[in-house]
């Protein structure tokens, strides 16, 4: 939980208010100037350009140390997950200042799952609105996912991929991005990529599936080859899909399809539409609540868009819960904090 004192500050008009702004991000570049005037427009707020790894780190540092109450990330997905990667390490969320996202990225699943879209500097202006007016926003909660192996350091995020899904993303990071294409176009590409890559089933080279064992609590209870996997804590991702059916009430969300299954471009289309409860684990398609998954793999993997290398070697790789944490959403400005 966030401490109490933030939420007064924010009630009161005396919280101290950050923007980490990636002027890099995707849906940002063309539109600097219209989003810096609306953040110098949020009086005494704080802004802190961060392009890298490094920048972000020590931005969060610097916040954190101003022991400032709100922080507003300004950017896509790899940004957002780069923040939260670096706080996981240096406190405990309580200790946190409040987040917030505006989106700005590539693709932006983490906002849009809390129900912020829309330009970044119209979201911007609703936020300043919402401050000036301590009129505030309600705080939605998501556990974020912690990644861990052996031998590496621990990695914090929304979203996690493997097989076609990861080989998707890493060769869009190449070919697509340098095109200038973002948004939804984007996302679309990637789709398409994975939805090819998954009917034309290639065994061999950059688009083949990949090999692995699920373990839960100890227990393999899957091995074989796999056309993706993937596990969230976001309830919704690209274009509103909700691609899991689950029953179990736990905070990690699980879905997997083995490569050899039944009827694939009908049962993907029908995963991907929301009705994957009525696709049978029999024919290859599963999909489960959990707390904790563990995975023996040698492959590439993806979190929030940032590509990562896990080798059995070391251990399985680790999938937990953590947190809840908090965002305040400033798209809704008719909520009680």
């Amino acid at each position: 939980m966030i401490e109490q004192f933030r939420i007064d500050r924010l009630r009161a008009g005396s919280a101290t208010v950050g923007f980490l702004f990636n002027p890099m991000s995707g849906r940002i570049r063309k539109r600097r100037d219209a989003i810096r005037r609306e953040m110098a427009g949020i009086h005494d707020a704080i802004c802190r350009d961060a392009t890298s790894g490094p920048e972000i780190r020590a931005s969060v540092d610097a916040f954190v140390e101003a022991d400032t109450d709100l922080l507003v990330v300004v950017g896509g997905d790899g940004t957002v997950q780069a923040v939260l990667n670096h706080l996981f390490t240096i406190q405990p969320p309580a200790k946190w200042p409040i987040l917030t996202v505006i989106p700005g990225g590539t693709t932006n699943m983490t906002a849009l799952d809390l129900g912020i879209h829309g330009r970044p500097e119209d979201n911007l202006r609703k936020l300043s609105k919402c401050l000036l007016n301590r009129n505030l926003p309600p705080l939605l909660q998501r556990h974020v996912l912690c990644i861990e192996q052996a031998g590496t350091a621990k990695v914090y995020g929304m979203f996690f991929g493997i097989g076609l899904i990861a080989r998707a993303v890493i060769f869009s990071q190449g070919r697509i991005k340098q095109l200038g294409v973002t948004g939804e176009i984007y996302s679309a590409i990637i789709m398409l990529g994975y939805l090819a890559g998954a009917l034309i089933g290639r065994r061999q080279g950059p688009w083949a599936p990949v090999q692995l064992a699920v373990i839960e609590r100890n227990i393999e209870l899957h091995r074989g080859t796999y056309t993706f996997l993937f596990a969230s804590t976001l309830d919704r991702l690209l274009f509103g899909m909700r691609p899991y059916w689950g029953q179990e009430q736990e905070p990690l969300h699980v879905t997997f399809v083995r490569q050899q299954r039944k009827r694939p471009l009908r049962s993907l289309l029908q995963l991907l539409s929301g009705h994957g409860s009525a696709l049978k684990e029999q024919n290859g398609y599963f999909s489960s609540n959990t707390s904790v998954l563990e995975l023996m793999i040698d492959d590439d993997y993806i979190v929030d868009g940032e590509s990562y290398r896990a080798a059995s070697q070391g251990g399985p790789l680790r999938i937990s819960a953590a947190g809840p944490i908090s965002f305040l959403v400033a798209n809704s400005a008719n909520a009680n904090l």
